[in-house]
């Protein structure tokens, strides 16, 4: 065959957008020979071909997963039914298996270990009650003759396992990492990049970020290896994949803006996928736990539906239950150390062993607590004195040597055991066992209407910002957690805050 010479045309674009040849420019001729160089920078691995390389598939792990639940719970159930002499327990063992790993696929637990929601055990107990009512149903309507009791036995060793094997895809959770291109307009950018680096409680790295348009980042230590022009192009693809593969980024988080919106987005979506590299959108939503957000379709937009916050309902129930029963748990246990702490302070100083505090509540509605008292009598009179040494921005007033905390005072502010006393609040539900720290009237008659959200729900003993750096935090830093708390919470959401409290306490960073 002879050589046929193909005229110089452009036919890049899009997959499946065909058109007609349109003779190359000069400047698009420079401009693809440079983003060639950068295509075949010596970190991308190509082939000779050019061609987008493939990822390496990752592993199976929902099939290991779900091997690995239906294993744990229908082996040691078919063990135990058989001991017991139940009828047919390779039946019964089978089914149940195979339910335990459906219900656990349904729910999203052997998700990639990076991107799913955690469950911990908390997760693995719901899932297992789950499967004992589905269980209790197919039994009455099957007229099964298994012992139901035998049968709970029978199916628990599957809830040890699924929480070992969920406690350990947490601790890798903890340390994976996705190295994170970051994509659009300088205003997007500035804020997605000020968001992820000013926070270590997620799994995204910002290895480097690509304008869009003219504007320039306001971060430098961010590496940018490219830039999209102002209007859509068909070098958008390439360029966003040279500086993904330069940096190893395995996902391109997309701030969009009016340039990079809609059939922009989508083709560019297109060749990210085909490539092997996930596509994330950041949403102008903020403060919004993932379980309270629901995409659907509708006319081919798709929406997110939000959840209103929990303020009734069983969940309100249950947290008012665990609060009272709690707080009276508490006191019967801890009620020789308190007599204990009562009897230092009344000894070390002059001074009620009390100090009874009006705060706001709920609905901004005031009520008594109760403190065992760490300052000198006259606190309150030298308060103004230390206005100017106030160490803390916004309506809240700390010191970290308050001179009228007492020697005993400071060891019980340090350890947190002067707050013991507001479960006799909690008790009478003026407060929750979890919540934001309740504010002083002066204080909260200085809140504008965000920090005023704060009193939608129950003043807490302990809380989010209790946990994350407690006074070393700043106003708005505390305002925020807390928002985030009255809007997200959960009784799952209060049992892993309480358990964080005791590791805040032994800790005792922030406290003073």
């Amino acid at each position: 065959m002879g050589h046929v010479e193909i005229p110089e045309t452009d036919i890049s674009g899009p997959v499946g957008l065909r058109g007609a040849p349109r003779p190359r420019t000069a400047a698009s001729r420079n401009r693809t020979a440079a983003l060639e160089q950068l295509w075949r920078a010596p970190t991308a691995q190509r082939d000779p071909a050019g061609r987008v390389p493939a990822r390496r598939k990752p592993v199976h792990r929902a099939s290991v997963g779900a091997l690995t639940d239906l294993l744990a719970l229908a082996g040691p159930a078919w063990l135990l039914l058989h001991l017991g002499e139940q009828p047919r327990p390779w039946l019964a063992a089978a089914v149940a298996g195979l339910l335990w790993t459906g219900l656990r696929g349904a729910r999203g637990r052997y998700a990639d270990p990076v991107r799913a929601e955690p469950g911990g055990a908390f997760g693995a107990l719901g899932d297992w009650l789950v499967l004992l009512g589905v269980l209790a149903v197919l039994h009455a309507a099957a007229g099964g003759s298994v012992d139901p009791a035998t049968a709970v036995v029978a199916v628990a060793p599957g809830l040890l396992a699924a929480t070992a094997v969920e406690g350990l895809r947490a601790g890798r959770r903890g340390r994976a990492v996705r190295k994170v291109l970051l994509v659009g307009e300088a205003a997007g950018l500035d804020r997605a990049a000020e968001l992820l680096n000013s926070r270590t409680d997620h799994a995204y790295q910002l290895v480097a970020a690509i304008p869009v348009g003219p504007g320039r980042p306001g971060f430098e230590s961010v590496q940018v290896p490219g830039r999209l022009a102002t209007d859509p192009a068909d070098d958008d693809v390439t360029t966003v994949l040279g500086g993904a593969y330069a940096h190893d980024a395995d996902l391109v988080l997309v701030a969009p803006g009016p340039q990079l919106t809609g059939d922009r987005l989508r083709r560019l979506g297109w060749g990210l996928h085909d490539a092997g590299i996930a596509l994330s959108v950041v949403s102008e939503l903020s403060g919004i736990a993932a379980g309270r957000v629901r995409p659907v379709t509708a006319a081919g937009l798709t929406l997110l539906h939000i959840a209103p916050p929990l303020r009734r309902g069983p969940q309100g129930i249950l947290k008012a239950v665990l609060d009272r029963g709690g707080a009276l748990f508490g006191l019967l246990v801890l009620s020789p150390l308190l007599l204990a702490v009562a009897l230092c302070v009344r000894l070390s100083s002059r001074g009620p062993v009390f100090h009874r505090q009006v705060r706001q509540g709920q609905y901004n509605r005031p009520f008594t607590m109760w403190k065992f008292r760490t300052m000198v009598a006259d606190a309150e009179a030298r308060k103004a004195q230390l206005t100017e040494d106030n160490e803390v921005d916004g309506p809240l007033f700390k010191m970290r040597q308050d001179p009228r905390v007492t020697p005993v005072g400071r060891t019980l502010r340090r350890t947190s055991i002067d707050e013991l006393p507001q479960l006799f609040n909690v008790l009478l539900g003026q407060m929750s066992l979890v919540g934001p720290r309740p504010p002083l009237p002066e204080e909260a008659s200085r809140y504008d209407e965000r920090e005023g959200r704060r009193l939608t729900v129950k003043p807490g003993l302990t809380g989010l910002w209790q946990v994350s750096g407690r006074s070393d935090l700043s106003w708005q830093e505390t305002v925020s957690l807390d928002l985030w708390y009255v809007d997200n919470w959960s009784v799952a959401t209060d049992m892993g805050l309480l358990a964080r409290t005791v590791r805040a306490v032994t800790d005792g960073r922030g406290a003073y």
